[in-house]
């Protein structure tokens, strides 16, 4: 059996995206990692290239300045990656996620299994939304996503880069079809909203440029004019007690809480809000 890592990432120092962590997460367990490296105004490149781990094999791009729609741009690099990929399966991990250490023989052992079932296309992971600093989870973000396939040439990312499909028929890989995905007890720690609140604004502006271009929705346009990024919902999330992958340890040594937090158990807006949207965890 062989296996396929394979990411994309562009202006990862600017944006303080934990790319080295993620690539070396699962490094361990793959023949080859792909890093589609865009074409940066910072030093993306150079971080990538000092990781000096021979598996590692780097592509350049440029990015079509013209997809600025629903985040089209991040399926298509993403699928640039994939297709040099030559393993049994494709491990994809997008720029802000990382893969615990103690789950690593277990998934390996998953995709042996799997790989004689050529029913099964995927292979799903429970997801830790990390929100604001390293010690708190937003459990209303999405619960599981697919973030190993099958390499048969049939399945691409799609859309902005949140799943896979079939691109012959279009049809959605889902988690939940057990049929043709597999659940893991494996999870990817998302990393994507620990920033400073300064440098999580201007990502946010960028983001949000992919998926709107110039004309980005009032309310969101709004928000996006502040200094810094608010996290609204801080105040009532869950507290995290477990322990983070050994790859961020150095981001987490001297890492502090955005702010002082309460019992949320003790907060009605927290009541209000399971109210809204169910008790998520």
């Amino acid at each position: 059996m062989k296996i396929s890592g394979f990411t994309f990432c562009r202006n990862a120092v600017q944006y303080d995206y934990p790319i080295v962590e993620s690539i070396r997460s699962i490094l361990p367990i793959v023949d080859e990692y792909i890093v589609n490296v865009g074409k940066s105004e910072d030093n993306t490149l150079n971080l990538i290239q000092s990781i000096g781990d021979p598996k590692i094999r780097i592509i350049e791009s440029v990015w079509d300045e013209s997809l600025k729609k629903d985040g089209l741009i991040l399926s298509q690099q993403t699928n640039i990656a994939l297709r040099q990929c030559t393993g049994d399966w494709a491990f994809y991990l997008q720029a802000d996620e990382v893969v615990h250490e103690d789950d690593l023989s277990g998934l390996a052992r998953l995709m042996e299994v799997a790989l004689r079932k050529p029913n099964i296309l995927g292979l799903s992971f429970q997801y830790l939304h990390f929100y604001g600093d390293y010690y708190t989870v937003h459990p209303w973000f999405y619960r599981r996503a697919i973030r190993i396939i099958r390499n048969n040439c049939d399945i691409e990312s799609f859309g902005d880069a949140v799943g896979f499909c079939n691109k012959k028929t279009n049809e959605f890989l889902h988690p939940k079809d057990r049929q043709r995905c597999l659940p893991s007890e494996a999870r990817i720690f998302h990393y994507g909203y620990v920033k400073d609140p300064r440098v999580m604004v201007e990502k946010a502006r960028y983001q949000a440029s992919r998926y709107h271009g110039d004309i980005i929705p009032v309310e969101q346009a709004r928000k996006l004019e502040k200094d810094s990024y608010e996290f609204d919902l801080y105040d009532i999330l869950k507290e995290f007690r477990e322990s983070h992958p050994r790859v961020m340890s150095n981001r987490l040594q001297g890492a502090k809480r955005l702010r002082p937090r309460g019992n949320r158990w003790f907060n009605p807006r927290f009541y209000r809000y399971v109210f809204q949207h169910g008790f998520k965890g």
